[in-house]
């Protein structure tokens, strides 16, 4: 068995690669700059004009390219690289399957819960209607692309993944650790996790499973509101957590991309669960303490 990976260099991407290796399923990684990466048994680093001969023949294509969506404050420029990141590689990805002599047999290509916007208080499952702002727009035209392959398509919508290599967490640990940690604002916002285990979890599930299709929510069953969130994490790490983050300071420092972190959504994994994952971390305080405790 033989998966392409691009966006192999980040967080999900290079947890996927080490569970695929565990797995003996060779890997033809995708980047921008692949001399820049170490030789790993098993895993062959290409460039993007390198993608058409390495989904040919390939049991599956893992799409997880894109510029991080809080890695910088938001501008005109930046949204453009946004959406750039994610349209045209799709659309390289697509093409390059649609020109394959050999079709693989899956594309996972990712997307995320921005997807249904702001939805305040309401649960939202996979058939929930988009959301109205830039990110749900971003969310439904980088979906729209990765259609037409003429393969088995999947769109796993990720959440706010856990992880200690990166993504929000670490972030968040350094505070915490000095007891400076708490709540954003009042903490009434929903947050939609998953534990990095559970993200890659889900994707080799879908690789795997012939009738997993369309879109998946990647968030844990149990949605928690920030000020759960921040004081799961303060229990973890045997820390307070009363140190409120005055909303303004994200805003001044992400622009209109604080949206993301104040946003409120309550997401279920409602067709995950029902095409037959498992998740591994249902909690919030389980998956904080096999990450930091």
């Amino acid at each position: 068995m033989h998966v392409v990976i691009t966006g192999a260099s980040g967080l999900v991407g290079g947890a996927l690669i080490n569970q695929l290796r565990q797995r003996d399923i060779s890997v033809t990684a995708v980047s921008r700059n692949p001399r820049a990466h170490t030789a790993l048994s098993g895993v062959n680093w290409t460039g993007w004009d390198g993608l058409s001969d390495a989904v040919s023949g390939a049991a599956g294509v893992v799409h997880l390219a894109g510029e991080g969506i809080v890695d910088q404050r938001w501008n005109s420029a930046r949204k453009a690289a946004l959406r750039d990141s994610r349209i045209e590689t799709t659309r390289q990805v697509v093409q390059a399957i649609q020109e394959a002599g050999e079709k693989p047999a899956v594309l996972i290509s990712a997307s995320a819960i921005g997807y249904y916007g702001n939805r305040v208080e309401r649960e939202s499952t996979e058939v929930a209607p988009a959301g109205d702002d830039f990110l749900a727009q971003l969310c439904v035209d980088w979906e729209a692309e990765s259609q037409g392959s003429g393969v088995r398509t999947v769109n796993p919508r990720f959440g706010i993944v856990l992880a200690n290599e990166g993504g929000a967490l670490p972030r968040l640990l350094f505070p915490f650790r000095l007891g400076l940690g708490g709540p954003i604002g009042r903490g009434r916002s929903w947050w939609s996790w998953i534990h990095l285990d559970d993200a890659v979890g889900a994707i080799i599930h879908a690789l795997e499973q012939s009738n997993v299709e369309g879109p998946i929510n990647l968030t844990a069953p149990n949605p928690v509101r920030n000020s759960q969130f921040s004081s799961a994490l303060g229990r973890a790490l045997r820390r307070p957590a009363l140190m409120p983050v005055p909303p303004m300071a994200l805003k001044l420092a992400l622009g209109e991309g604080a949206g993301v972190l104040l946003a409120s959504q309550r997401i279920l994994p409602t067709r995950t669960l029902d095409l037959g994952y498992r998740f591994k971390y249902t909690d919030i305080d389980s998956a904080l303490k096999d990450l930091v405790a």
